[in-house]
This record gives structure tokens, sequence and C-alpha cells, in this order.
């Protein structure tokens, strides 16, 4: 993980946005709805946009992603995230893609961030990989993802941003590890059985303890794999109120991430001084 760089002592306000997908097994239909989604947030002034976890490709299959994983630097999924950052002149980041692991029947699932010129400049390896099992609903994702071992984080002219996938939402200690941040993405799948339950209550837990913003960007809604996703996506400041959000369905969720705010919470409630453990 990279140190903080003295350039996050005078970051800038900026807008945010989180491009909510329902993606199917085809990845250039996948990539065809992501650019309409990022031009439209990128119109409403977003100068940082997420994408949601397996943007690409939504498998009917498991295998499915390990088919068009890709080599680390190279490949059209890679290629289309530098070209519509550059084309956009914004900070994508670039919800998670297949990436090539050392077990051929595996890929790394991993966030790309690439900044306004299209040059890379950051890639999390997803850490926490999901298990669940309640009826006939199971998920497995140690079976055909290998798992990553380093935090990621870096520095951008609007703040401190922190990267996490998903699964890694429930791990407090992995943001414990970036902080302090002033932004932390989560790119999602989660699933509806656990969303319902969980997604909001984590998310703004997220960003009250770490006293940061929150850009939750998932997949949302009935996919062609029988699969259904509980989007929801949304803008979490670091008072735990929701800015913005999107319950189902592809959209975008729009907000302003106010430095000043992030000011004087911490500075009302010095929370993040007061750790002790």
């Amino acid at each position: 993980m990279n140190p903080p760089s003295p350039e996050r002592s005078s970051p800038e306000n900026a807008l945010i946005a989180a491009v909510q997908m329902v993606s199917g097994p085809r990845v250039a239909d996948n990539l065809a709805a992501a650019a309409h989604g990022v031009a439209e947030a990128a119109a409403q002034g977003a100068r940082i946009v997420a994408l949601p976890e397996y943007f690409p490709i939504m498998g009917m299959a498991e295998g499915d992603k390990v088919k068009v994983r890709e080599t680390d630097g190279h490949g059209p999924i890679q290629e289309f995230i530098a070209a519509t950052a550059k084309q956009h002149g914004i900070w994508l980041i670039g919800g998670s893609i297949p990436l090539e692991a050392k077990d051929p029947h595996k890929v790394l699932n991993s966030t790309v961030v690439y900044d306004p010129a299209g040059q890379r400049v950051a890639r999390y390896d997803k850490i926490h990989l999901f298990g669940f099992q309640k009826g006939l609903e199971r998920y497995d994702e140690a079976a055909s993802i290998e798992a990553g071992s380093e935090p990621v984080a870096f520095d951008t002219p609007y703040g401190r941003i922190g990267l996490s996938i998903c699964y890694d939402l429930r791990f407090p200690e992995l943001y414990r590890q970036l902080a302090p941040v002033d932004l932390i993405v989560v790119p999602a799948a989660f699933t509806e059985t656990t969303g319902r339950a969980h997604w909001e209550i984590l998310l703004r837990a997220r960003a009250i303890e770490n006293q940061c913003y929150v850009l939750a960007v998932g997949q949302g809604g009935k996919h062609e794999n029988g699969r259904e996703t509980h989007g929801n996506s949304m803008i979490v400041d670091p008072w735990g109120t929701l800015v913005d959000r999107k319950l189902k369905g592809p959209g975008v969720v729009l907000g302003l991430l106010d430095h000043g705010f992030i000011a004087e919470t911490r500075g009302n409630l010095p929370a993040l001084k007061h750790r002790v453990l």
C-alpha cells in the first residue's frame, strides 16, 4: 500500500459517482452498458466514477470468467477502462475484472484504477472470498478465485481513496489498515438475500467508524444466469447519512465529496485520534 503523498493535505472537493449495472454473460454488451453509464456520470460533472464488481461479465457458470481473464496490463477490458477514463478526463475505478491467477483454473478478482490520462495508478486483488449456503442458495468464490493479500489505497487531487470489493465490507480490520482515507470505494455484487439484511448497515458503519465518504456501487437486479443481486448503490457521508442511492436497475448515483464536512466531522468527534487498540 502506497503511503499518503503530501498532496492529500489540501485535496479538492469533487463530484463522485457510482454506475449501477445488471451485467450479463457477454463482455461486449457489458462494456457498452458501462460506457453509457460512465458517460452519463461524466456529463453530470463526476470526477471520480466507479463501476461494480464483475461489471464485464456475470457468466452463466463460474468458469465463464476464467475464459475471459486477462494478463495484468493487457486485454480488451483493461484497454476499455483506460480509454474511457481518458475520453472523459476522469478517475475511473474499474469495479472488478478477472485477471490471471497462478492457478490456471482460477482468476484474481481485481479492481484497476485509471487516471484522467488513461494511466493505471492502482490495482487491488480481492482479499476476502465469499462463501454462503442457505437452502438451495450456495456460493463459493474460493472455487474459482484466488485471494489477494495486500490492502491498497492511492492518492488523487480529490483525496486519498481506499479500495475494497464486496465481501471485504464485512471485515472492518481491512479499513483500519487503510485509514485515514477520504473515500472508501466498494464495488459489489451482493446477493439479494445478504444485501437486504446487511448491505446498508455495513456501509453506513464503515463510513461512521472511518469518518469518511463511502462510494458503494453494486450489480442490481435479475441476471441472465438466474442470480439476483441487491443493487442499492449509494454514497454515504462521514456522519453515516445517505447522500444518494439507486435501488434496482441500471443507473447513476451522484454526490459531493466534501472535505470541509470530513474535517468538521473529525473535529467535532475525533474518534480516529482516540483509537487505543
